[in-house]
């Protein structure tokens, strides 16, 4: 019997494996495929090597967290409540998918674990308030890290690394040789191949940044089981991978071409920014929802942009009162001098609406507190019945 339950368990934490591969995949590579620098299937297969290779590092110590240390009690995560917990989790995530919305997977995967906690009374508020209190300053940070980048250095870092789209792909396969290998396309210029392999490093820092974080969020409940943790990191790996080779692609078109036309400057920073901030705090043990902070630091980076309208002491005097608005980051030509700051017209700067499809922005907006909300409260109610009627 304990084998099935355990087989069992390990087919419901895949099943939360393929379904982080279908979240955060699009969040990672959707600019690189969006900007048509690689295909969804080489995304696919970026993601899931370095994702394992995150996973096998820094992912250990969110683990840890997630599978010991946020319970008081270890005998509450027995396999059946493992399996319980992992269903919450999955399912919640499936749900975002199905509607092309990469959720938070830390965010669902604690609040699932938190619901078993409550019900049970093992739930270690220090560790759980240490996490909240991480989750409220790390978009703070990548807000104002974004702001101070939008106003000091974007226009220099748009002039270098900007770059005008030609008609083809940026790369392609040579085949002429014994081994195929990639090679710029035939229309793509020097500085835009430059570009293209910029965007893509990044999106493998960010698959690297994901697997720290979210590996813990389909292994841990059966880790802190009891269930071999080397084990768990490779099987889990696995199952990230197909869901990054299939249900991945829905979320790739959304992030990528569907809800903002960001340009590639700002999805550099945004996912530089944000993919350090998440690694970070992997490696303190604290698990990080990179789509929030993310958002936070594209609203950062464009507010920050828009304030070089206005200098310092003429804000503070209120003789000026820059317009603040996030498309500003489309404001620039990488052609021209990059002006100083306040010398700069408001009018110079598009409105929002030339940046983001507001009605995808909002569904992306409520499907980010709808999945963990579905987690938390399906576990609570589910562990106070079966502590009444069965434990």
């Amino acid at each position: 019997m304990v084998e099935v339950l355990l087989l069992v368990g390990i087919a419901v934490a895949l099943f939360v494996g393929f379904n982080i591969g279908g979240s955060t995949t699009g969040p990672a590579f959707g600019p690189a495929v969006g900007a048509n620098a690689i295909s969804k299937t080489v995304a696919a297969a970026l993601m899931s090597g370095f994702f394992f290779v995150g996973a096998w590092t820094l992912g250990r110590r969110v683990v840890a967290t997630l599978g010991s240390e946020l319970v008081t009690d270890p005998g509450v995560f027995t396999i059946e409540s493992s399996i319980v917990v992992l269903f919450f989790i999955g399912g919640a995530l499936f749900v975002g998918n199905y509607f092309g919305v990469p959720a938070s997977t830390s965010m669902t995967a604690v609040g699932a674990i938190a619901g078993l906690g409550v019900a049970s009374g093992a739930l270690d508020w220090t560790v759980m308030g240490e996490i909240a209190v991480w989750w409220i300053v790390a978009p703070v940070i990548g807000f104002w890290t974004s702001a101070v980048i939008g106003r000091y250095w974007y226009p220099r870092i748009d002039a270098w690394v900007a770059i005008e789209s030609t008609p083809g792909s940026l790369f392609e396969v040579n085949r002429d040789g014994l081994i195929p290998r990639p090679a710029a396309g035939p229309n793509t210029t020097r500085r835009e191949l430059t570009g293209g392999v910029v965007v893509v490093a990044i999106g493998c820092l960010m698959g690297f940044s994901s697997g720290t974080s979210n590996i813990a969020n389909a292994i841990a409940p059966l880790v802190g089981a009891g269930v071999d943790l080397d084990a768990m990191i490779v099987l889990g790996g696995v199952a990230v991978a197909v869901g990054a080779f299939t249900i991945a692609r829905r979320t790739l078109d959304t992030l990528g071409n569907d809800i903002t036309d960001l340009p590639l400057t700002a999805a550099i920073i945004v996912a530089v920014v944000s993919s350090t901030i998440v690694v970070g705090l992997s490696a303190i043990g604290i698990p990080a929802s990179f789509v929030i902070i993310a958002t936070t630091s594209i609203v950062g980076l464009g507010w920050g942009r828009a304030t070089r309208t206005a200098t310092v002491s003429g804000a503070v005097q209120g003789e000026e009162s820059p317009a603040v608005s996030v498309g500003a980051l489309a404001a620039d030509d990488p052609d021209e001098e990059p002006p100083e700051i306040g010398e700069e017209s408001a009018e110079d700067i598009p409105s929002a609406a030339d940046l983001f499809d507001p009605e995808t922005t909002g569904r992306v907006l409520a499907m980010q507190n709808v999945v963990p909300v579905l987690a938390t409260a399906g576990a609570y109610a589910t562990f106070l019945v079966l502590y009444a009627v069965w434990w």
